[in-house]
């Protein structure tokens, strides 16, 4: 399918708009999306991972329980509203969460361990920026059930074996941390705010924001002034117990036996308040500052914060949207076959043959009206791979004029033998 023109008509300002970070995707975006979308889902089949959707409202709770009230989703990005019922409802803003709910609702704990993908549309109200939306897309991996690190493994495997399944730009990098369990984390936050707490005046804004709410995430903050602060701050290793330690040596045993050898970032911390242990980014060279394209980890207290039984659980999540911006080409699309009638009587045939051929698994295109030029441009327009030339002459022969339009050939074909031909 071919791009928009580039000198398309301006925008009528009478016209409705779409709304601040959302867009429309045109034929050849959507075949991008559609491309990696579909191969999420092979390699995710190959893991043994079935796919689930869930909707994309969800009662409010479900995000407010499970991501934290001090999370910079919950505090300034949920789309929130009533609904006519005067229920507050969330236009969801990450796939994890719904996953959970339904994990308890739908009674799944009888089925684990569960592998399961989901992908559509999430929505944040964010600045809009390159590869950044406010409708933007995700497809995303969960393992329920399993508390083993031999699941943080398996999914940080499949995630590398979905982004090398992509003609992508720049290099694919895996950044690994850990947060360790509760008790761990419980004894660095204290330190780590008792040490902010001196150089308070140096934090930015949204740093001091967070400093009693939230100070792990101050880490991971792009601000030169709080960079300098966290270069010297406490560090989280210095808090983990053994089973924390443990539990991430596994990981980077595992990781390393299948010769994967991450980055391991300190500072990496994910923004939510359902992680534990093991935390992880894929991060690419071609997006400049903002270059995380899949990220995730464990939550092993996250279904039964929501109401549900303990149920330990890892996945991860990916930005559609930057990986298209990330393609470099795709395989060539499937090339239509052009019926070119000539005349009324080949009209009426042509409409037969063009059912006969798309019957039989082939593309067809058929321009409704046009002089044989025009139709011929269309051919051209469309990528076709051949056209099918049929008017007067052609049906009283019972033949038709198969021409491909990459060399330029053309020959005959007997009518009942143009299936065969094809």
């Amino acid at each position: 399918m071919p791009e928009a023109p580039q000198n398309s008509p301006k925008k009528s300002p009478e016209a409705p708009q779409t709304l601040r970070g959302t867009r429309d995707l045109l034929p050849d975006e959507c075949r991008k999306f559609r491309f990696i979308e579909d191969q999420a889902v092979k390699i995710a089949g190959l893991y043994g991972f079935e796919e689930i959707q869930t909707p994309i409202i969800e009662p409010a709770a479900v995000f407010k329980r499970s991501l934290g009230d001090t999370s910079d989703i919950v505090s300034k990005q949920m789309y929130l509203f009533k609904d006519l019922g005067g229920d507050d409802i969330v236009l969801r803003p990450e796939g994890t969460a719904g996953v959970a709910r339904a994990s308890i609702n739908e009674g799944l704990s009888q089925l684990l361990p569960l592998k399961l993908l989901y992908r559509g549309p999430m929505f944040r109200y964010e600045r809009p920026q390159k590869g950044r939306y406010r409708q933007f897309y995700q497809v995303g991996t969960e393992i329920l059930g399993v508390e083993k690190p031999q699941a943080d493994v398996e999914l940080i495997l499949l995630a590398q074996q979905f982004l090398r399944s992509l003609p992508l730009e720049g290099e694919i990098r895996l950044h690994l941390n850990t947060i360790g369990d509760s008790e761990s984390r419980a004894d660095f936050r204290e330190k780590l705010i008792k040490y902010l707490e001196t150089r308070k005046n140096e934090l930015s804004k949204d740093s001091l924001d967070r400093l009693y709410r939230n100070p792990l995430r101050i880490l991971d903050s792009k601000e030169e002034s709080d960079r300098r602060v966290v270069a010297e701050a406490p560090s989280l290793k210095e808090s983990l117990n053994d089973t924390s330690r443990a539990f991430f040596d596994s990981v980077q045993e595992g990781l390393k036996d299948q010769g994967i050898e991450p980055y391991i970032d300190p500072l990496l911390v994910r923004g939510l308040d359902y992680y534990c242990h093991t935390v992880f980014e894929f991060t690419s060279n071609a997006l400049g500052s903002q270059n995380a394209v899949l990220a995730g980890g464990r939550y092993d207290n996250l279904i039964s914060d929501l109401g549900g039984p303990k149920t330990p659980g890892v996945g991860w999540g990916c930005g559609i949207d930057r990986l298209v911006l990330m393609l470099k080409e795709l395989p060539v699309n499937v090339q239509p076959v052009a019926i070119v009638p000539l005349g009324d009587d080949a009209e009426k045939e042509a409409v037969r043959l063009t059912q006969e051929l798309r019957l039989a698994g082939i593309t067809c295109d058929l321009g409704f009206s046009g002089n044989m030029g025009k139709r011929m441009k269309r051919a051209d327009k469309i990528g076709a791979k051949c056209a099918i030339i049929l008017g007067s002459d052609e049906l009283a022969k019972g033949i038709v004029q198969v021409k491909w339009l990459a060399s330029g050939t053309q020959k005959e074909i007997k009518r009942g033998e143009i299936l065969q031909h094809l």
